[in-house]
This record gives C-alpha cells, structure tokens and sequence, in this order.
C-alpha cells in the first residue's frame, strides 16, 4: 500500500498549488510551442497535408502508448518523481522535433513527444488531486486552466518566432531553458508520495469509473471535433469570409479556457453532477445552433457555448476519478484517461466519415447527440457523494494514497 505522509510532516497549500499550476503551464507550454511549429516544420521537411496528417497520427499513437505504462511507473516511484522526469524529458522530446530532418526521424520524436507528454498527464493530475483534497473544495478546473492559458501564452511567443524568422530548433531550445528552470524551481514545492508496496500493477475498473471515462468519452469526442473541424466547418458550411474562418475556433478556445476558471467555483456551489450536466447541455445547445442556423453570429454563438461546455468535464472527470476508493489516483487517471482519450482518437476520423456519405452538418449532429450522452450519463451515475473530501485542517499532512481504514492511519 501507499505509505502515509510521516506525523510531523505538513504542507504548505499555497506553495503546493502554485508548484502544481506551474507544473501544468509548463506542460501547456510544451504542446503548444510544438502546435504553434507545425506548420513551419511541414514547410522545412517539404511534407504534402496528406503526408502531415499521417505524420501527426504519430502523437497520439504514442500517447495511447504511455497509458498503462504512466499508470504503472507511478505506483512504483510516485506522482512527485515522475512528474519531474516526465517534464524535463517531455521538453528534450521537444527539442528533437526541431531537430528532425525527415518524416520518419519527425514520427518517432513525435511518438516520444506524445509518450512523455502523457506521462506528464497523469502525474500532474496525480498531484492537482491531492492539492485538491488539501483545499477542500474543487480546484482542478483551475490547473487546466492554466494548460489552457499556456495554450494562448506559446501561440504567442510562436507567432513572435515565426515573424523574425527564428528556426523552430532555437524556439524549442530556449523553451527546454524555462521548463527546466520551472521545474527546478517548483519541483521541492511538490508533495513527495513514496510507495513501499505499489500493488498490483492492473485493477479492473469499477463500474463508477467506467462511467467517468464514458463521459470523458463523450466530451472528448467534442473537443477533438472542434479542434479537427471547426475551421473547415466556418468554411465550408458557414460560408465565412476567409479572414473569419479561423474565428470559430478562437471562440471556442477562449470560453473553454475561460470557463475552466469559473468551473471550480461552479462544482463548489452545485456538486459535481450538476457541473456535468450544465456541461452537457451547454454542448449540445451549441452544437445545434451553429447547425440550425449555419451564419457566423450563430454559429459563434454556439462554438461559444461548446466551449464553455467542454470545459469543465475532463478537470472533473479527473478529480472524481483521483478520489477512487478501489485504485491508486494515478493508476485511477490512467483508467480514465484511456477509455476518454479513445474519443479524442475516434471522434475526429468519425466526422470525417460521416461527412464523406452525407454532409459535415450531419456529422456535427453527431457531436451535439454526444453532449446530450455526458448529460444522460451523469445523470445515472453516483457522482456527487463521491467528490467530498474529508474535512482536513491546515496542519495535517496530505497523503496521495487511497483511503486506509481507522486502524491503520492510527498506526
């Protein structure tokens, strides 16, 4: 079992918040220095769409790839090492993007890219969800708010490198430079979870978990769509001018960023099922809209609405899940984080499909019946009993490990 944090020990809730969201931006950090390149990198290494697409398939196979590995290695040396490691490597795996010279060297770093990047995924999840329990009341929408801010902040410093010319090797370097100056700083602020007995390495989820992936599932089948096809949607069925085609997506990216800083206050006045539903119903509502009445008012309108719906579900669906009372948090995220990562994987090859026999508007009804599942869904599942947190005062050590009985936390 996970050992207990040692009697004497204490947390500073602060600095152990600040460290986390630091954490997360780097990682955010990380991505979109990588995203804001690509089409630089397509440029230099003379890649057709089609030869880029199937390039980037590479990322996710290596994401997929890192699921039950993150949730094994975390058991073994803890949320806290592994973060660090991932980071730092998920960074070096950065630099080596700008240091590809051909499809094949850009497939694997990018597998390598996408493997650490999970990696970090579920360990600094691992630690939002102790901080979590520390505060009592839900902060995990906060974190991935700060991914997301991370998203706009590296879009920017991208666009500065693009407009003065400076290779995406040099970019990615200086970022290796402030990650790893991030991590040294925050790293000794991290809550250390050591493991003497991890368990076993594989525990079949149960069926509370099983639900929480599914409305990860959902959600992310939306958000994967909108990332995928909310430009081609604005030009093909919207018919936007051409210097609006990219608006939609902006919307979208600015209340789902935004709305991840509201979420947790939200969570905290109404519960966690209540969150999923608003979230669900927000979702489809958008989606119909921008169906319905295909003009750019409506329709960014209803991207607004999507992204503010999408927001929350996945900071919650984590939290819900780092609280497992029959799974290490880590190995609990990595459950999850497999069964909705497959609609991140699914959804956007889907709409494609679709769109092919019939239109992108068909496919987009597709999505919207998607928010109306993570409303069904968490409306059937047992949510909120599970989201409160023992009542933890300010002195007492925070341990990452699932709950242990009476007896045991008095020895």
């Amino acid at each position: 079992m996970f050992n207990s944090a040692t009697p004497n020990s204490s947390v500073n809730k602060l600095a152990l918040r600040i460290a986390v969201g630091a954490m997360f931006f780097m990682a955010g950090l990380s991505f979109s220095s990588w995203a804001s390149r690509i089409a630089t990198v397509q440029q230099t290494l003379g890649l057709s769409d089609a030869g880029l697409g199937a390039v980037l398939f590479a990322l996710p196979v290596g994401l997929m790839c890192s699921l039950p590995f993150s949730g094994w290695i975390i058991t073994k040396i803890g949320s806290k090492k592994l973060v660090i490691s991932a980071l730092i490597v998920y960074a070096l795996a950065l630099v080596t993007l700008g240091l590809a010279q051909n499809a094949f060297q850009l497939i694997i770093c990018l597998i390598c890219f996408g493997f650490s990047s999970n990696a970090v995924n579920i360990a600094v999840n691992t630690q939002a969800v102790a901080t979590e329990q520390l505060y009592q009341r839900p902060i995990m929408a906060f974190f991935h708010g700060l991914w997301s801010l991370a998203g706009f902040t590296g879009a920017g410093i991208g666009a500065f490198m693009i407009a003065n010319g400076i290779i995406p090797l040099h970019h990615f370097m200086g970022m290796l430079i402030v990650i790893a100056l991030g991590v040294l700083v925050a790293a000794r602020y991290l809550k250390d979870d050591k493991v003497t007995d991890a368990g076993p390495v594989f525990v079949m989820p149960d069926k509370s978990l099983i639900k929480l992936g599914i409305i990860a599932f959902c959600s992310m089948i939306c958000e994967g769509a909108m990332f995928d096809w909310s430009v081609i949607y604005f030009k093909k069925v919207v018919l936007a001018p051409t210097a609006l085609v990219g608006v939609g997506f902006t919307t979208f990216m600015f209340t789902m960023a935004g709305g991840r800083f509201v979420a947790d206050w939200f969570a905290h006045r109404f519960g966690l099922k209540r969150t999923l539903q608003v979230s669900g119903t927000l979702t489809a509502t958008g989606l119909a809209i921008a169906v319905i009445f295909p003009y750019v008012p409506t329709a960014l309108f209803g991207f607004l609405l999507v992204g503010a719906g999408v927001s929350s579900v996945v900071p919650m669906v984590y939290s819900a899940a780092g609280k497992s009372k029959t799974m290490a948090p880590g190995v609990a995220l990595a459950a999850v984080s497999t069964i909705g990562f497959l609609g991140f994987l699914v959804g956007p090859p889907v709409i494609g499909f679709i769109a092919g026999i019939a239109t992108l508007r068909a496919s987009f009804v597709l999505i919207a019946c998607m928010g109306i599942s993570v409303v069904v869904v968490s409306t059937k599942a047992k949510l909120d009993q599970d989201d409160k947190t023992e009542n933890i005062t300010e002195e007492t050590p925070i341990d990452f490990s699932p709950p242990v009985s009476d007896l045991q936390q008095r020895d």
